[in-house]
């Protein structure tokens, strides 16, 4: 039987986390039942810091007129990727701020001279905030953006700029920031036209528990609808440096048993979605490896490379190496593997 958003909130408020984590585990076993963990190793390229819609949960962006204010030159994106294909990388997370200027025929040069470059890196990239002000800048549908970036070598894209999936949230958090409906239309049309795409929850700021249930609600009935979604992510809010802590509006992290409670809930009400990742770059490396005791059956990217988080204070860092061992430790079965899920390489 499927959980109701009720009996959903029910188990968040009031079951015992223990209790929580044994039923998630199950969900989990039944999901994948071949005992297998998989990891990616990926790196994190922020072709910009450029922005102008000023969220106050991010210490990453600049304004054009700041003086380390970027854009990187192809020259050293190439030069990322080189680094990234040595340790056996195999996909780029490919996103920035939602630079005011940057038009269509930008993208398309950027993605398809990547795509050219290195064909076998999977180019995992765009959130929806970026992809809905190219398409106004550009003065063309989302569609016709997804279409044309996917015909450049656009293979996915991720869940960035969901945060919590609520309006009353949202004008508190990121005002300028496209809406909940805006941001479930960006997914369906790239999944209506053949590009799959992640769904992600950042929490800890001022959402309630409610709101927790109805984002993940919204999450399960576009995945009802397309089949798109290939993974869940969530993570936990990092204040630092930001303007929801310098306005006293959020001060605190949240705490990892808030962390774990959710996902496991996640794990639980998410019955569409086969993949739920591990965020063990807000959450250290062993609060990650419990995760995997809560639901989550991947353990996300080395992250070669990350700023964003890292801007707001989380600096964890974690290789291959410390993934595998991690895994076994709960007896599981590493496995490093595609942005598609498809396996690269078994480690027994």
């Amino acid at each position: 039987m499927r959980l109701s958003k009720k009996e959903a909130l029910n188990l968040l408020r009031d079951e015992k986390l223990i209790t929580l984590q044994k039923m998630a585990y199950a969900k989990k076993k039944e999901l994948h039942p071949k005992n297998i963990t998989t990891f990616i190793v990926d790196r994190n390229i922020n072709y910009t810091n450029i922005c102008w819609v000023d969220c106050k949960f991010c210490a990453f962006y600049r304004h054009k007129k700041d003086e380390d204010a970027y854009i990187l030159p192809f020259e050293e994106i190439d030069k990322k990727i080189e680094e990234l294909i040595k340790i056996g990388g195999t996909q780029i997370l490919f996103q920035g701020g939602v630079h005011p200027n940057l038009k269509i025929d930008f993208y398309e040069k950027l993605v398809s001279h990547i795509h050219q470059k290195f064909p076998n890196i999977t180019i995992h990239g765009f959130s929806a905030p970026e992809i809905d002000f190219i398409a106004k800048i550009s003065k063309i549908s989302i569609k016709e953006v997804l279409i044309r970036l996917k015909q450049k070598g656009l293979a996915s894209i991720p869940g960035a700029g969901a945060e919590i999936l609520s309006d009353r949230v949202r004008d508190i958090i990121a005002p300028k920031k496209i809406d909940v409906k805006e941001w479930l239309n960006v997914h369906k049309i790239a999944h209506e036209n053949g590009i799959k795409s992640t769904a992600t929850m950042m929490f800890g700021t001022v959402e309630s528990d409610e709101e927790i249930i109805e984002h993940l609600d919204l999450v399960r009935k576009l995945q009802d609808e397309t089949g798109g979604f290939r993974a869940f992510i969530m993570w936990s809010f990092q204040p630092n440096h930001t303007q929801l802590q310098k306005e006293g509006i959020v001060t605190f992290k949240t705490s990892p048993n808030r962390y774990l409670r959710y996902l496991a809930i996640a794990r639980l009400y998410l019955d569409n979605i086969k993949n739920i990742q591990s965020s063990w770059v807000t959450q250290g490396s062993y609060i990650g490896q419990l995760a995997l005791l809560y639901g989550a059956n991947d353990l996300g990217s080395v992250m070669m490379e990350e700023n964003v988080v890292a801007s707001a204070g989380a600096k964890n860092s974690m290789d291959s190496h410390e993934m595998v061992k991690l895994i076994r430790d709960i007896n599981e079965i590493p496995a490093q593997r595609k942005t598609d899920y498809s396996i690269v390489k078994m480690f027994d």
